[in-house]
């Protein structure tokens, strides 16, 4: 068996087709021998989409070793079930909204008991605009190369498999796009108040032609930057996992001590240190409530701008390139008709002519090459902040959650009914939940700033040089008609 960390030779040669963004999937690696037993199951949910085009999910297996490729919802762990009385505040209804699903509603009402030992630790700082994650003591980046089609069981399975290689170690791993997915599903599981953006999606055909490699490839780069440039997501154990095992056996003790791992959902709470800066609840609550419509714009916004970019990479590759080409064929009738009465032929000006039908013939190449250098690179990016997006409303619904359970304890004290430590208790645990998402809102900005400022700085820098590679072509032909 052809172990998932072996390397070879890279594929090169990547082809482009027409329908390289029509079909926004991946490939349907197959989940099978790297562990005993089976760890990834497909969501067999298949009804219409939710709100953006999300598609809704039905409750986990109570199977803990089945996680799903589609956002795992999180139930609430054992742990978290306490045997005492709990809070006297009423609980949600509905159990499968995501502030119960994630566990935070049992951390807000205090159900989730304090470990003995807490190993890990991520602090809230104040920054000038608000709450913000404290920076990585160890910054580092990963790049993601060389996708290789390779082979097991004698050629009867087939997948590919990347080279990924950590800037802080400097030694390449080799992984499939299940090690990626795996990680995916833990990076959900555990941080509940963090937003992860989705991987590239899976499709079951076309999945080795050169063009998908290629797109699936920058796409990877994009979320493992996204990764590594987080505060929080970048100093987790189980992404060091995935960037540094490099033997088998070893990467299956990880693994399983990853799907262990006791601090997700409710208890990754508990690993909050946050300011002593007091903050109005109500004050945040109106922050959120700005964020909150902000989101919303900017999700309409990318996806507008995708489905522009999208039709004029089809433009480019088809009506572009066409309408180019019957300009040249027209001019090239033009000079053929010239020659038809020698005597009057005018040799020169035929020649000039049929060239600049041969111009407009490779500017029309060069409208069907350019998308590869500028627009699917910004369809890329787009593709990351829409996951990116999708995920606010659900993180968004947690602060809510925390907000109506507060002004239920308060209410409840004032009447009597609680005491006045217990709903201490309650508006204490909130700020932990608000200082979280703030930070988090933080750091979307932030990156959102840079990512976009380098994205519309690639995009135009592009353009310029091809438009001066048509204006170059143009100037030559036309010099031609100078010596007439």
């Amino acid at each position: 068996m052809t172990p998932p960390f072996s390397s070879s030779t890279p594929n090169t040669s990547l082809t482009l087709q027409s329908n390289i963004y029509d079909n926004d999937e991946d490939d349907d690696d197959d989940w099978d021998d790297w562990d005993d037993r089976s760890t990834v199951v497909d969501d067999g949910d298949h009804r219409s989409p939710g709100a953006n085009g999300h598609p809704h999910h039905s409750p986990l297996s109570n199977n803990p070793n089945v996680h799903y490729r589609a956002k795992p919802h999180m139930e609430r762990q054992d742990s978290i079930s306490s045997s005492r009385k709990g809070s006297v505040v009423g609980r949600n209804l509905n159990r499968f909204s995501s502030f119960v699903r994630s566990g935070v509603e049992a951390f807000v009402l205090g159900d989730v008991p304090m470990m003995a030992k807490i190993a890990e630790s991520y602090t809230i700082e104040m920054g000038q605009l608000g709450p913000v994650w404290q920076a990585s003591p160890k910054p580092f980046s990963c790049s993601v190369e060389d996708p290789t089609k390779q082979t097991k069981f004698k050629g009867i399975k087939t997948y590919i498999s990347y080279r990924v290689t950590p800037s802080h170690i400097g030694r390449a791993v080799y992984r499939r796009y299940k090690h990626f997915d795996w990680l995916y599903n833990r990076l959900l599981h555990k941080f509940t108040v963090i937003s992860v953006p989705h991987l590239p999606e899976k499709q079951a055909t076309g999945r080795f032609e050169e063009d998908f490699i290629e797109k699936r490839k920058r796409r990877l780069i994009l979320w493992m930057n996204h990764m590594t440039s987080h505060p929080v997501l970048s100093q987790y154990e189980g992404l060091e996992h995935f960037l540094m095992c490099t033997d088998d056996k070893q990467w299956k003790l990880g693994k399983r001590r990853q799907e262990k791992d006791e601090m997700v959902g409710a208890h990754f709470m508990l690993t909050l240190q946050i300011p002593n800066e007091h903050q109005d609840l109500q004050d945040v609550e109106e922050r959120i409530d700005t964020f909150k419509a902000f989101a919303k714009k900017m999700d309409d916004s990318v996806l507008q701008l995708t489905h522009v970019a999208s039709e004029l990479v089809r433009k480019h590759l088809g009506g572009f390139r066409k309408e180019f080409q019957r300009l040249g064929n027209s001019f090239q009738s033009i000079s053929h008709a010239f020659t038809l009465d020698p005597p009057n032929s005018s040799e020169n000006l035929n020649k000039a002519i049929s060239h600049t039908g041969r111009t407009y013939e490779n500017i029309g190449e060069l409208f069907a090459e350019q998308p590869k250098n500028d627009l699917f690179l910004m369809l890329d990016k787009l593709s990351l902040y829409q996951g990116l997006l999708a995920n606010f409303p659900d993180i968004i619904h947690l602060q809510k959650g925390a907000f109506a359970k507060v002004k239920e304890s308060q209410r409840m004290s004032d009447e009597g009914k609680m005491d006045q430590g217990e709903a201490d208790g309650i508006r204490k645990r909130c700020r932990t939940v608000g200082f979280a998402l703030q930070a988090e809102m933080s750091h979307f900005h932030q990156q959102r700033e840079v990512d976009f400022k380098q994205m519309m700085q690639a995009y135009l820098t592009e353009q310029i040089a091809f438009y001066q590679r048509v204006v170059q072509q143009l100037e030559r032909t036309l010099r031609m008609y100078d010596c007439l």
